[in-house]
């Protein structure tokens, strides 16, 4: 009897060993299977989802997890015409009606400030400082200490030579500077037209709206109707 039970725990021995290293081996297997399956299922092309409408009211954009309504018309790229989670949008507005272009008809080339009848807008997710903490931490590094009048009461404050703002001014509200400041170009040859940037952070976005630098003979109705447009961006639409 001793020796049968050596002999028969000898030969079932290695099966019960192979059957320790089969379930590892299945589950090694199975998770193999997932990620490849997970992979094929981000990478596999799909249909595009049905396009918006260019007469739709808006359609909800989340941005640097903030939410913007936009108008589709309004949006210069037909790739962004769609809801849900982008990293940025390029927006046109007609100026000073600020409302979308219609998109069957080709803009004609400017060749003066005057007849520009756009205004530019570009919402990205934000990769730096808030715009206003760049004026008071960043730009005055490059600015020169020197302060001129600019149009209508607003001060100009040109930047250094020898800096990436080179022949660009800051220019600004000197009674409420926090509220107006604008990084600009000035009007080159050629018809190249100066354009002012206007910046503002909202939640973990950066929206910048361009408009020509020679709008500022007008410039209270310039910031009136550009905090209009960025508020309309944020209102609840019921």
């Amino acid at each position: 009897m001793s020796m049968a039970h050596a002999h028969y725990g000898h030969r079932y021995a290695p099966r019960k060993r192979h059957s320790l290293l089969t379930l590892p081996a299945l589950i090694l297997a199975g998770g193999i299977v997932l990620a490849v399956g997970f992979v094929a299922y981000v990478l596999w092309p799909r249909w595009p989802a049905d396009p918006v409408a260019l007469d739709a009211p808006f359609i909800p954009i989340t941005i640097g997890g903030a939410i913007f309504n936009v108008p589709p018309a309004a949006i210069r790229r037909p790739i962004q015409r769609r809801p849900g989670t982008q990293d940025r949008v390029d927006l046109a507005y007609l100026w000073p009606s600020l409302t979308p272009p219609d998109p069957a008809i080709k803009p004609e080339p400017v060749l003066s400030a005057s007849a520009l009848d756009r205004v530019f807008v570009t919402i990205t997710a934000s990769d730096g400082l808030p715009p206003s903490e760049r004026i008071k931490t960043i730009y005055p590094r490059y600015l020169d200490t020197r302060i001129g009048a600019g149009p209508d009461g607003l001060a100009m404050q040109p930047f250094k030579d020898a800096t990436p703002y080179k022949g660009e001014e800051l220019i600004f509200d000197p009674a409420d500077a926090e509220r107006f400041t604008l990084r600009c170009s000035d009007n080159g040859k050629a018809s190249t037209l100066g354009i002012c940037l206007y910046e503002q952070r909202v939640g973990d976005a950066d929206i910048v709206v361009r408009f020509p630098r020679d709008w500022l003979g007008n410039w209270q109705m310039v910031r009136e109707r550009v905090e209009k447009l960025v508020a309309n961006f944020r209102a609840v639409v019921r």
